[in-house]
């Protein structure tokens, strides 16, 4: 999720990592492994004047498929 959002104009930082869980600082492969509860995330830091948030989430929606419980269309 990081690599569609930072190289576009408006976009100041994006920084991927995981949220929820119980295993502090897992790894890759632990969270892979769906041990941990926890689950990847992307915080993207963004200038709505230049990058409008509507725009932000259309590019969000064609990276996943909300219903599909093996990820992302990248972990395919």
């Amino acid at each position: 999720m990081v690599s569609p959002f930072e190289e576009m104009p408006g976009i100041i930082k994006v920084v991927s990592g995981y949220t929820d869980g119980h295993k502090e600082n897992p790894t890759y492969g632990e969270v892979c492994s769906e041990t941990t509860g926890h689950r990847e995330a992307v915080q993207i830091t963004f200038d709505p004047e230049v990058f409008p948030y509507d725009k932000l989430l259309d590019i969000y929606w064609q990276q996943i498929h909300p219903t599909d419980p093996g990820g992302q269309f990248h972990d395919r």
